[in-house]
């Protein structure tokens, strides 16, 4: 037996990091980021910028699936964990201050009457706490949730996730979740008139779903909807709070609270896995205001005293630097670049968004089929558009991005709120850079479809 050490892990070269992981982690993975060259070994990170072992610089504009609101490693909040490394991180027979402190903090900024909060460990843990939640409350057991939506892929979660093809392997799922269009207000109409129904659950804004905006007063109208028909609002907001969209909160746009709020990613600077769902007084003590149901749900790393101190800064840091003001200006730039693109750039199809969350959709692309590759790059430049701009924005000018989940011809911008005008302008650069190079899909597939072939023989 030999045990890996620390330094071991930081001395790793890129290969060796690609055969560990792949023997003892993820084989399928190293393949998928393998095909377009884009496993970087990187090494450090601050800001916006994360370095790989040879020491070359890339501009995140991907950051942690919007976990990193604060940038790369934000000193402020390692500091305060430092600063609290003496006292007890889980003890649970206890009442935590530093628990107690951010869901006061929380309470002071989030809309409308939401005031407790649960303490967990990412956002689809909070998913499943505000189901739970939401059954227990109203004694009703349907869900109704949107189609390309994506709450996380835990069981519950995962049943209220508007992705078929990341359901069905798992079936039979949780019973009377029910799917309807993302921004129909009268399918949604149609499902909570059942009679059963617990809950609606959505996000503001799509993320993995393609960055899809809803059309205006959708949120209002669901709001007034679920006060129609006695059924609580869940809004997911682990990918749109703390100033993503240029509010706080995504849903201030449109002057509502929900009934249910989840959080996560950027709850903790990205530093310290956390996530958390917070409810009105009323709700919570309808589900778990006695004694006897005070503990009928739990979590065992929720609430620890590392994840909530980072917490209580990652809060501090939105107000004080007013990171949705930031947000709100750098997206305006970002968006308008963009549409200049799009109209010079055939094969952007749309660019949507709002604040420094934004999706740039690409037309399909056909062909490249390749024998060296099994038809693998054939099937990236048929289906995974977005995956062979990332690549090249990768490759060729290191800024970093990624598609979206659950429409793969996407790409996602959500970079650090703490960007400006010049990581805005490069990403702009690069990405016309890439196009005009490309003068068609098939241009850009091949160029692709030549990274894949390297990479593959490289791998020999």
């Amino acid at each position: 037996m030999k045990l890996m050490t620390i330094d071991d892990a930081l001395s790793m070269t890129r290969s060796e990091l690609r055969k560990t992981y792949s023997d003892y982690v993820n084989p399928g993975f190293v393949k998928l980021l393998g095909l377009v060259n884009i496993d970087r070994h990187f090494v450090r990170a601050s800001g916006v910028s994360i370095w790989d072992e040879d020491g070359a610089e890339y501009y995140d504009f991907l950051g942690g699936f919007g976990a990193l609101n604060f940038g790369h490693n934000p000193p402020e909040v390692l500091d305060a964990i430092e600063r609290v490394r003496q006292c007890p991180n889980l003890v649970k027979l206890d009442l935590n201050p530093f628990a107690a402190a951010l869901a006061h903090n929380l309470a002071q900024i989030l809309p409308g009457e939401l005031s407790r909060s649960f303490f967990c460990n990412s956002g689809t843990e909070a998913i499943e706490g505000a189901i739970k939640t939401a059954r227990i409350a109203t004694s009703k057991p349907g869900i109704v949730y949107c189609e390309r939506s994506f709450h996380g892929k835990s069981m519950g979660s995962l049943s209220v996730t508007g992705r078929p093809q990341y359901q069905e392997r798992f079936a039979p799922l949780v019973p009377e979740c029910y799917r309807v269009p993302f921004g129909d207000l009268d399918s949604l109409e149609l499902a909570l008139n059942q009679g059963n129904i617990a809950a609606f659950i959505v996000e503001p804004i799509q993320g993995e779903g393609g960055i899809n905006v809803p059309p205006p007063g959708y949120l209002r109208g669901a709001r007034e909807l679920c006060n129609r028909y006695g059924v609580l609002l869940i809004l997911d907001e682990i990918q749109t709070g703390f100033g993503r969209t240029g509010r706080m909160f995504a849903c201030e746009e449109d002057g509502i609270a929900p009934d249910i709020i989840c959080l996560s990613k950027s709850l903790s600077a990205g530093v310290v896995p956390i996530g958390a769902f917070v409810t009105t007084p009323e709700i919570w003590d309808r589900a778990y205001g006695s004694i006897e149901t005070a503990l009928l749900h739990t979590s065992t790393f929720g609430g620890n005293t590392f994840a909530c101190v980072a917490g209580l800064v990652a809060i501090e840091l939105a107000l004080t630097r007013k990171v949705d003001e930031n947000a709100r200006e750098m997206g305006a730039l970002l968006l308008s670049g963009l549409s200049e693109l799009a109209e010079r750039h055939a094969f952007i199809k749309e660019v949507r968004g709002r604040g420094l969350l934004i999706g740039i959709e690409f037309a399909e692309m056909k062909g490249a089929l390749d024998r060296l590759t099994g038809g693998l790059a054939s099937q990236l430049s048929r289906e995974y558009a977005a995956a062979l701009v990332a690549g090249e924005l990768m490759n060729k000018h290191r800024i970093v991005t990624a598609y979206t989940l659950s429409n793969p011809n996407v790409i996602r911008v959500e970079p650090p709120l703490i960007v400006n005008r010049n990581h805005v302008e490069a990403l702009l650069q690069a990405l016309d850079e890439t196009l005009t190079r490309n003068k068609n899909t098939l241009g850009l597939a091949v160029s692709t479809s030549k990274t894949v072939i390297k990479s593959l023989l490289s791998r020999r």
